[in-house]
């Protein structure tokens, strides 16, 4: 998270992709063009002694935060993490690990593998946070970005990790990013504390493995719905939210889920509240999704893991609107 990022079962003003950012209607960050994404094959690269020295990307926020802002609803009671059962590509095969350079260095966020509408049963593309994929006001795109769906799907220790290899950490390989969006409003005003750019911060990627070969959701036979403008929070009884928790308590490398009923938390009068749960996952969960159940009975993503206290009680996530959807689309378009 970034001071507090990350996740249930189970909207901002418009996004940016790969080089342009554009924002229309209501009030948000100003027109910005942006570097074009870049991230070749590194082959090698991703060693699982690498992958396990990755810092959890943070971006926490001050207690309180919001308590005074239109749109909040009270802070809810800390909801304990529960570890998802083994293994994972049954229990909950959309989720997996991102794994990235910044300019610090190696760091981790989670993902999501979502539905292609264009591209039935052959999708591509993952959800996951901004601050995942690019670092803000001031920043740019991060580099050697990979998705790796069902991290250590058997929930390995230490020596047993070790010993069961690549093919143990990352059972259906190593997915790199070709394409990439986020929103506007995080690249123009994201920021590592403090809560800025929260409500845009979400982001797409496309994902393919080097070489060629089928696609992310043929390989791993999952991908999740996104619900966009889901309904208002008092009207969802609860919210899921997933995500690979890296800051202590945690090692980042199983897979922990919080559900509550979501509240909102406004850091913003002019901008989208976010959804708020009780959660005790730290940093690492951030891009996590969070899942709600749809009228229909099925459960679609609906939020992904964003911002959280120094205490770790809680996390917060975007609403996905009109610019959410928007990203979204200039992704899957562009993976034709």
């Amino acid at each position: 998270m970034r001071s507090a990022p990350r996740r249930p079962w189970t909207g901002v003003c418009l996004t940016v992709l790969l080089a342009l950012a554009a924002v229309t209607g209501c009030s948000g960050p100003a027109r910005q063009a942006l570097p074009g994404f870049s991230n070749p094959v590194v082959p090698g690269l991703w060693t699982t002694e690498r992958m396990a020295g990755a810092a959890a990307a943070d971006t926490r926020v001050p207690a309180g935060l919001g308590a005074d802002a239109g749109g909040t609803d009270p802070e809810p009671a800390p909801v304990a993490a529960v570890p998802e059962r083994t293994p994972y590509r049954a229990a909950a095969p959309v989720l997996g690990r991102i794994f990235f350079d910044t300019p610090q260095g190696p760091a981790v966020c989670s993902g999501t593998a979502v539905e292609d509408p264009a591209r039935p049963g052959r999708s591509g593309l993952v959800w996951t946070a901004g601050h995942c994929v690019h670092g803000g006001a001031g920043g740019t795109w991060y580099r050697n970005i990979v998705f790796v769906p069902s991290y250590n799907d058997r929930g390995l220790d230490g020596g047993d990790r070790a010993a069961a290899g690549a093919d143990g950490i990352a059972p259906f390989g190593m997915w790199w990013a070709d394409r990439a969006a986020t929103s506007a409003e995080w690249t123009a005003e994201g920021a590592a504390s403090g809560g800025a750019g929260s409500p845009g911060d979400y982001a797409v990627l496309h994902v393919s493995m080097p070489g060629g070969g089928t696609s992310l959701q043929e390989t791993t036979g999952a991908a999740a719905p996104v619900w966009f403008d889901a309904p208002p929070t008092a009207t969802v009884p609860a919210m899921k939210a997933w995500g690979y928790p890296a800051a202590a308590p945690f090692d980042g490398e199983r897979l922990f889920s919080c559900q509550d009923r979501p509240g909102r938390l406004s850091l913003r009068a002019d901008r989208a509240s976010l959804y708020r749960i009780g959660c005790t996952m730290t940093a690492g969960a951030s891009g996590g999704g969070w899942f709600a159940e749809r009228p229909d009975g099925t459960l679609a993503l609906v939020s992904d893991t964003s911002i959280g206290p120094p205490a770790a009680t809680w996390i917060a996530g975007p609403r996905l609107g009109a610019e959410a959807r928007s990203v979204y689309a200039s992704v899957a378009a562009d993976a034709g």
